[in-house]
């Protein structure tokens, strides 16, 4: 099957010269000279690799890149630039894009930028579900028996669970197994989206609504329409929103924001969250007629801290894929890695050992990774010390080396990050909200 690209760029030359050099190459091209319309064909077509450009009169690039990777997220995506626009280029590479490349555009020069991007999105088609790894704790088989038992039902669902843990693969698995497994998923970081814009995001809104609404625009409730919507990071929702989502659920219907007509919708909630909802109903941050809503089956993620010797499969696999990655050949841990990997808490869990073990294998000089190897982190003295001490009137337990350890990680990220609470969660791969309870719970001072 041919691989298909879409063109986004308002200048007619641009699209013409880039349309006919990559048919002639043997590309399916889609083209489009606003964002708004790119979108509708994100909806109904499959696009392998977007070339956007990073100024539309509909939309700012950066704000089109994020609506492409809620709506796609196997699609591909590169900037197209102005020299002046470099800055919000390379901010489109931390948030997701694959590369961004200037103008005048050259064609035959980005052929193989375009290359290699079809070659990542067809490796992304060939991972599986299965590329998360379940382990074969209890607790773990405890949960996969849960989602695969409530999935063929419509009830809402919420997953408790610390970030990086394995709740966005949850919720694709109940998905996968149910009867709307062959309609849209669309998951939604209610923490990324602003407090303000939150119900136009999620419910649309028309021309005119407000500031900057220049067109019509629907919601990832129309466009989940029959499929499951996974609401991340719920607790999130400011009051208005939470109205509006109750709304949806108990009459399945929605109004766009400047708009009061009513359009129906059908999907199933899957939702998320890493702070205590119970706290929050008591604080009255959260609808507790809501609450009750999304929790008809609550599904409680371990980390992987609680995961006892699955911890060591999880490392293994991650050097696995660090070695593919890298292109390298490190065959194990040495033994000391290994205890200092089962006394780590690992509050950023999943992601935060995928990053750990592929900078390991980046920097291992031998066939097997030593403790030398890793972040500072792991080498405090009260790892060391829960290593080499077992006896049992040792006065350092193993919860308070994991405590401290953990505290010299959020001082050395915040350290880094010259205090700049969002880019030091960015380093922890937490959210701002755990990062500030951290912070709070150490009593680490600027």
């Amino acid at each position: 099957m041919k691989a298909s690209i879409l063109i986004i760029d308002d200048d007619p030359y641009i699209v013409t010269l880039l349309e006919s050099y990559f048919k002639r190459e043997g590309y399916k091209i889609f083209t489009s000279y606003k964002g708004q319309s790119a979108l509708k064909l994100l909806l109904s077509e499959k696009i392998d690799v977007v070339l956007c450009d990073i100024r539309l009169p509909d939309f700012e690039g950066l704000d089109l890149l994020q609506r492409i990777r809620q709506l796609s997220p196997e699609s591909v995506t590169i900037m197209m630039t102005a020299y002046g626009e470099i800055r919000a280029a390379v901010k489109s590479i931390q948030m997701g894009a694959f590369e961004y490349v200037t103008k005048p555009i050259l064609p035959e020069e980005i052929s193989d930028m375009v290359s290699r991007a079809v070659v990542k999105r067809q490796g992304q088609a060939d991972q599986t579900d299965d590329e998360f790894i379940a382990g074969d704790s209890h607790k773990m088989l405890e949960v996969i028996e849960q989602s695969k038992l409530v999935a063929p039902t419509d009830m809402s669902v919420l997953i408790q669970g610390e970030t990086g843990s394995g709740k966005e693969y949850i919720a694709r698995l109940i998905h996968k197994n149910s009867t709307r497994k062959n309609k849209r998923f669309m998951a939604i970081d209610c923490g990324a989206i602003p407090r303000e814009l939150a119900s136009s995001e999620m419910f649309g809104h028309v021309k005119g609504a407000f500031t900057g609404a220049i067109a019509d625009k629907s919601g990832f409730f129309e466009q989940a329409n029959g499929g499951t919507v996974f609401l991340d990071e719920i607790g999130n929702l400011n009051y208005e929103t939470q109205v509006k989502l109750l709304r949806a659920i108990q009459q399945k219907v929605i109004s766009r924001v400047g708009d009061s007509k009513e359009i129906k919708v059908d999907v199933r909630i899957i939702s998320a969250t890493n702070s205590d909802m119970l706290k929050a109903l008591e604080e009255r941050n959260f609808r507790e007629d809501l609450y009750h809503r999304i929790n008809e089956f609550k599904i409680e993620l371990p980390p992987i801290r609680e995961r006892g010797d699955d911890v060591i499969t999880f490392a293994r696999h991650f050097l696995a894929e660090a070695n593919q990655n890298l292109n390298k050949n490190v065959k194990d841990f040495d033994h000391q890695v290994l205890n200092a990997f089962k006394a780590y808490p690992w509050h950023g869990n999943l992601r935060e050992m995928r990053n750990v073990v592929k900078r390991s294998v980046l920097v291992a000089q031998t066939d097997y990774i030593t403790i030398g190897c890793l972040p500072q982190e792991f080498k405090s003295d009260q790892i060391a010390e829960v290593e080499d001490d077992t006896s049992p009137d040792n006065s350092l337990s193993l919860k308070n080396a994991a405590e401290v350890a953990e505290m010299n990680v959020v001082e050395q990220a915040l350290k880094e990050a010259n205090y700049n609470k969002s880019l030091a969660a960015k380093i922890l791969n937490i959210d701002r909200k755990t990062l500030y309870n951290k912070i709070k719970r150490f009593d680490i001072k600027q």
